[in-house]
């Protein structure tokens, strides 16, 4: 069983999560928390103070195997540990993740340090976010955003226009590319792109359910979503 809390306003990534993990044996039970737009940062520490209430309402008193936050910005805003922190007071002792722990640990299994990273935000969400993956220990060599600050519009992205900002965006000496946000659909198109770049693509929901599976201990083999599935969480193939 894998619990997800999705943004109230967010249309992608329960479906990400449905269709990548539709043919393996778990299911996913999904809580909503409360966001605003914009997207700021003030707007994102609010949602600090539901997560605990949000997380015991995903199967309450029913053992769940491992717990996912569904906002890379949210995640970057409110910091990483209380985000767990929150997640643990609720359900104690169940492994969790958040999209940036997820993209860390998938840049990681492919020995990734220097990164090109894609948002849909604007300057001052980016720079929050840049900071949280060099506090990893990754050098960002650039990130670029698309300027949004409607978690709405960012689902409305268009594929065209994700897989054309990917390819201006992504400097031909990073190890690997990521893409940010649960929002966008980014996640159907990383293999295309892996395949157009010749470098590994990670993205929010793509990485967020591998790191779900990999957490599980099982080597459940996805396709269709990139080459990151191919991967345990130590780099080694499948």
């Amino acid at each position: 069983k894998v619990g997800l809390i999705a943004l109230s306003t967010d249309q992608t990534i329960e479906g990400d999560f449905n269709t990548i993990c539709k043919n393996l044996p778990l299911d996913i039970f999904v809580n909503r928390i409360h966001n605003q737009n914009p997207l700021t940062k003030e707007n994102l520490l609010k949602m600090e103070k539901d997560l605990e209430s949000v997380t015991n309402k995903i199967l309450p008193e029913e053992k769940i195997n491992t717990i996912a936050y569904g906002c890379t910005s949210g995640t970057a805003a409110i910091g990483e540990t209380e985000v767990n922190a929150k997640i643990q007071a609720a359900q104690p002792g169940i492994p969790c993740t958040n999209p940036i722990a997820a993209a860390s640990a998938a840049l990681q299994a492919f020995g990734a340090r220097k990164i090109s990273v894609l948002t849909p935000y604007t300057d001052s969400v980016n720079i929050e976010l840049a900071e949280r993956f060099c506090e990893r220990g990754f050098q960002i060599l650039n990130i670029d955003g698309f300027g949004m600050e409607d978690d709405i519009e960012m689902t409305r992205l268009p594929l065209v226009s994700i897989s054309e900002g990917a390819m201006q965006v992504c400097d031909p000496n990073a190890d690997a590319l990521f893409i940010s946000c649960t929002a966008i659909r980014a996640a159907a198109v990383a293999q295309d792109l892996e395949s157009r770049l010749r470098k590994p693509v990670v993205t929010s929901n793509q990485a967020l359910a591998w790191h779900c599976l990999r957490l599980l201990n099982d080597d459940f083999s996805v396709s269709g979503y990139g080459s990151l599935f191919e991967l345990g969480p130590n780099g080694s193939p499948l």
